[in-house]
C-alpha cells in the first residue's frame, strides 16, 4: 500500500437503516485485509462520550430541549475528534465513524426546525473544523426503519419521536446530500442485507484504491 494521508469515512441514515451493522462488517473485513482502520461511533466511542450517550439516547429523558440535546452531541463529538479521531488520522489511518456532524444536522436541524445556520458554530468548535472525506448514507424510508428497530428490540429517545419528525430527518439527509454531492454516496438500504453489504463494500474499496491505499 501506497499511503497519501489519512481518511475520514463516516457513515449516515436514519434509524433502521443498519448502518451499524453494515459498517461494522465491512471495518473487520477491511482490518483483516491489513487497512489501518479505527471504528467508532457517535454519540460515543470514548469515556466520557459513552457517559453522554447513555443520557442523550435514555427514554426518561422526554423532557430533554432540543438546545440541550445538540449540546450534548457537541460534547460527545469534541472529546471523540480529539482523543481518536484525529490522531488515528494523523498516523496515516482510515477512521470510520457511524454518525458524524451530518446528524446534527439532519436531526437537531431539519428534524427539530432548527436553521442548519443556528448549528454551524457550535459544530465548527466541536469539530474544530474537521470533515469527512466521504459519507455513505443509508436511505430507507422512515416506517421502514422504525419497524426493524422494534423487531430488533426496542426503541431509543430519539427513534420515539412521532414521524413527521423521522420524515424531516430523512428529507434533511437528501438536502444535506444536494449541497455536497462529491462528499456523499447513497446506497438503498431497503434492500437484502448482502445486496446492501455488497454495495458499500464496492464504493469503499474504489475510494481507498483511489486514494492509494
Amino acid at each position: 500500500m501506497s499511503v497519501t494521508r489519512g481518511i475520514f469515512i463516516t457513515f449516515e441514515g436514519p434509524d433502521g437503516s443498519g448502518k451499524t451493522a453494515q459498517m461494522d462488517i465491512l471495518a473487520e473485513e477491511f482490518i483483516n485485509q491489513g487497512y489501518p482502520i479505527l471504528r467508532t461511533r457517535e454519540p460515543g466511542g470514548t469515556s466520557i462520550g459513552d457517559q453522554i450517550r447513555a443520557t442523550l439516547l435514555d427514554l426518561k429523558n422526554t423532557s430533554m430541549v432540543d438546545r440541550t440535546e445538540a449540546l450534548l452531541y457537541q460534547a460527545a463529538r469534541a472529546q471523540l475528534v480529539d482523543e481518536k479521531i484525529k490522531p488515528h488520522l494523523a498516523d496515516g489511518g482510515i477512521v470510520l465513524c457511524d454518525r458524524y456532524a451530518d446528524s446534527t444536522l439532519a436531526y437537531q436541524g431539519f428534524g427539530h426546525q432548527n436553521t442548519v445556520e443556528s448549528l454551524q458554530g457550535i459544530i465548527q468548535y466541536a469539530t474544530g473544523g474537521l470533515i469527512p472525506d466521504l459519507t455513505i448514507l443509508l436511505d430507507l424510508a422512515p416506517e421502514v426503519g422504525l419497524e426493524r428497530r422494534l423487531a430488533d428490540g426496542g426503541l431509543n429517545r430519539l427513534d420515539a419521536y412521532d414521524i413527521e419528525f423521522h420524515h424531516r430527518v430523512r428529507a434533511g439527509y437528501l438536502e444535506l446530500m444536494k449541497k455536497d454531492p462529491e462528499r456523499w454516496v447513497i446506497v438503498d438500504a431497503d434492500q437484502i442485507f448482502d445486496q446492501v453489504q455488497s454495495e458499500i463494500r464496492e464504493v469503499l474499496g474504489k475510494y481507498l484504491s483511489d486514494w492509494g491505499y
